[in-house]
């Protein structure tokens, strides 16, 4: 779990929680039927019904977390072209490798895959995975784009039924909950979820971009047969200079 999303979101909806003192008071069916199923319906309209689906899935990452350390990846790929300088490409078939990118990457050395294949099959499904988490990044921002405008929508709609009512005092009451909660709903929709998941999701894209894009290098590193020691420090340009030092000892 990603402990820092989890906490952020959490955190956000009890602090605003703790400023309700009557929370029936904030609740209005008709202005999250506005907000909340208004924009959905417009995301899908703007959309593909596959598009949107994928977009949850995609979503979800940002509450699993799970993204590999590329320092942890580079010991893991050192390690992995160690065994194989020693005892061949064979060797590796059989080693527990959680990273699925790198676990496929290693199958094709171990099948025999010429090196061009390896490559083009590898960056292929680089580009898969960053459209796909481009395009849910995309679906979250119109989401938090179309939100504020839904919670606009309701706010004329209570008000028009309000001025429409105005002889009737028990109809005012109602229509001011329709105006003002749809605004609320649409801005809590959008800053508190949508936003950040959009954020986080194009955060995650690049870091996992970047571990992908290690991994071939480190692949084909170890399918040319060069020297452990040499893609230490060939790998180590993919990780933070303090972290460098780290991944020395470790590959010691």
């Amino acid at each position: 779990m990603d402990i820092a999303t989890i906490v952020g979101m959490l955190g956000a909806f009890g602090l605003i929680a703790a400023s309700i003192s009557e929370p029936a008071l904030f609740v209005n069916a008709p202005s999250l039927l506005i907000v909340v199923g208004g924009s959905i319906m417009v995301v899908m309209f703007r959309s593909s019904l596959g598009e949107f689906l994928g977009a949850v899935g995609v979503a979800a990452k940002t509450f699993k977390g799970g993204l590999d350390k590329p320092e942890d990846l580079v010991v893991q790929i050192v390690e992995l072209a160690t065994i194989a300088r020693k005892d061949g490409m064979i060797a590796l078939e059989g080693q527990e490798i959680k990273n699925p990118f790198l676990a496929k990457a290693i199958g094709m050395l171990v099948d025999g895959t010429d090196v061009g294949i390896v490559k083009g099959s590898l960056e292929r499904d680089k580009a898969a995975t960053s459209m796909r988490h481009k395009m849910g990044c995309a679906i979250f921002e119109s989401w938090g784009e179309i939100a504020p405008a839904m919670g606009m929508i309701g706010t004329l709609i209570g008000l028009v039924q309000m001025l429409a009512n105005m002889s009737d005092p028990k109809a005012i009451g109602p229509a001011m909950a329709i105006a003002l909660l749809t605004t609320m709903y649409g801005a809590i929709l959008a800053n508190v979820i949508c936003l950040p998941i959009a954020q986080k999701l194009a955060s995650n894209a690049e870091l996992e971009a970047a571990n992908n894009e290690l991994i071939i290098e480190g692949v084909l590193f170890i399918q040319g047969g060069g020297n452990p020691r040499v893609l230490t420090d060939y790998l180590a340009s993919f990780v933070a200079p303090k972290l460098r030092e780290k991944i020395a000892e470790a590959t010691a």
